[in-house]
């Protein structure tokens, strides 16, 4: 957190000592008002297709990950900062969120994999291993979880 703040604050004097204090608030407010666009806007489009994905019985992880990732957007998009307003840009607007959204889906994934979470329920589990009779063949042990 302490290393975000330092990023930032350099990030808003670097700014300043290029375009003038005066510029730089003035790009600040712009920056917000963009901002808070943007998260009405995706925030809208993201419920509704959260909503026709919901009616049509289909998994709605897509228009979950861009939800979350909208939210996550819209608050970087508060905060005063350059930096947090161009990471918040990248999570808000729909041509790049879905770069942020299979950058999502890896985080989310390597936490579920090293929490020992079980497989998802269709998948199967297959265990292989020798013989221990004398056969040359292997056994394989599968279970399939339908929950």
């Amino acid at each position: 957190m302490v290393l975000w703040l330092v990023v930032e604050v350099l990030a808003v004097y670097g700014v300043a000592r290029l375009i003038g204090v005066g510029w730089t608030l003035l790009l600040f407010v712009a920056l917000s008002a963009l901002g808070v666009w943007l998260l009405r806007r995706e925030g809208r489009r993201t419920w509704q297709s959260l909503r026709v994905a919901l009616r049509s019985g289909e998994m709605p992880s897509r228009e979950i990950a861009d939800a979350i990732l909208v939210f996550l957007g819209g608050a970087l998009l508060t905060l005063p900062g350059f930096v947090s307003d161009v990471l918040g840009l990248v999570l808000v607007l729909p041509f790049t969120r879905p770069v942020a959204r299979i950058g999502l889906e890896a985080v989310i994934a390597r936490r579920l994999l090293a929490a020992g979470m079980p497989v998802a329920p269709g998948e199967a589990r297959v265990r292989r291993r020798r013989r221990h009779d004398g056969g040359d063949d292997d056994v394989v042990e599968g279970e399939i979880v339908d929950d």
